[in-house]
């Protein structure tokens, strides 16, 4: 696994929480939105069903954990999750916190205005405490 690398436009927006069995672990960097993305650590995959059948099921689990994380960091209304690599074709899973108060509500979140990002006490609070849950899940 040593010849993965994360793809550009997620590094640039991206603050690292740390590492699953196969996932890294991201905060989008976009105050508007609480919003973890997971990375599998496999070279060349784009596709869910480019995961091995292991692979595909851990990958369920970590964002089921990244679900439950996701609730008790940010108490969102709704968690959505989605894959869907149009910008990025590197497979990843969007998992979101969302309010009816957000400014994209009821609609997706993805083309909704400008990312913010957070400011640097923010983000650095936001990602002790969502190491730790995930530490503790």
């Amino acid at each position: 696994m040593s010849d993965f690398t994360l793809d550009p436009r997620l590094a640039a927006d991206t603050i690292a929480l740390g590492d699953l069995a196969l996932s890294s672990v991201l905060l989008l960097d976009d105050k508007r939105f609480p919003w973890l993305v997971l990375v599998p650590r496999r070279p060349g995959v784009s596709e869910l069903t480019d995961l091995t059948p292991a692979d595909a099921a851990r990958l369920m689990d970590e964002t089921r954990l990244a679900v439950g994380v996701m609730q008790a960091l940010a108490k969102p209304d709704k968690v959505n999750v989605g894959a869907l690599g149009n910008m990025v074709a590197q497979l990843h899973v969007h998992v979101i916190g969302r309010f009816r108060s957000d400014p994209a509500w009821p609609g997706p979140v993805w083309g909704y205005g400008t990312r913010e990002p957070y400011p640097a006490h923010a983000a650095a609070q936001l990602v002790e405490r969502a190491r730790g849950l995930f530490a503790a899940a």
